[in-house]
């Protein structure tokens, strides 16, 4: 097991003899058009966490479903955090994770947007600024999908495909096929540039950016087992960092 919660108070110990990697997966609870479900975020992150978890040794801290969330704040579901909330809370994750034992702390994050990003990585800087031996490593999975769309372009057939579109789709098919309510019509956003606005669904209404009609579930796992691949390469770089900064 690497799920932390799953495990009993001898088996955290045992674990924590074999690694010092902590994973803890971040999302956000946001509307997702009308065929994908509020936690497509956080289900991505984490399904992808457990997918390193059965092939490289790491823990699996209990996730976070709520982010920083702007442009789909007025639709309907979405719960936002601040970014000083957001900031805090994995601040005091990081100490905590610190105080039991671990020194290396990844944040996947499902939800990419830019303040809840920032949040995050003005987060990971105050941990390593405050505690000396822990590293920390912030992914966003976009970054992750577009290092792998560069080397696979087949993958995805909607160009400038985003949120609840073609990508997001094909990963719910694959990791929660049984919340994926069909498919729903293409969109694009048309937020005016530079100008911010009250009436975000004015400009949004359907939730969608992108095509949701491209996706297969056998395209999400080819996403997923590629993602898997590309982020222990992250965390063995962290680790191999943070042995020789010790020595």
């Amino acid at each position: 097991m690497t799920d932390w919660q799953d495990l009993t108070m001898p088996e955290f110990e045992a674990f924590r003899e074999k690694s010092r990697t902590v994973l803890l997966p971040v999302g956000s609870l946001e509307e997702h058009g009308p065929h994908l479900p509020l936690g497509t975020d956080l289900f991505h992150a984490w399904e992808l966490a457990r997918r390193v978890g059965k092939e490289h040794p790491v823990l699996v801290a209990p996730p976070l479903f709520y982010g920083v969330c702007r442009s789909t704040r007025e639709h309907p579901g979405t719960v936002s955090l601040g970014g000083d909330a957001l900031r805090a809370l994995v601040k005091d994750l990081g100490r905590e994770f610190s105080r039991q034992g671990f020194s290396n702390l990844v944040i996947i994050s499902g939800h990419a947007g830019g303040t809840h990003m920032a949040a995050l990585l003005e987060a990971g800087e105050a941990l390593l600024e405050e505690l000396p031996r822990m590293g920390v490593a912030v992914v966003n999975i976009l970054d992750l999908l577009r290092e792998i769309l560069m080397e696979n372009p087949q993958l995805v057939r909607t160009k400038g495909d985003s949120h609840a579109g073609e990508v997001e789709t094909a990963l719910m098919l694959a990791a929660k096929p049984q919340l994926v309510k069909g498919t729903a019509p293409e969109e694009w956003p048309t937020f005016p540039k530079y100008i911010l606005v009250r009436d975000k669904r004015r400009f949004w209404p359907g939730g969608v950016w992108g095509d949701p009609a491209n996706a297969t579930a056998a395209q999400g796992e080819e996403i997923l087992r590629l993602e898997t691949r590309r982020l222990i390469r992250v965390i063995a770089a962290l680790e191999q960092m943070e042995q020789e900064e010790q020595k």
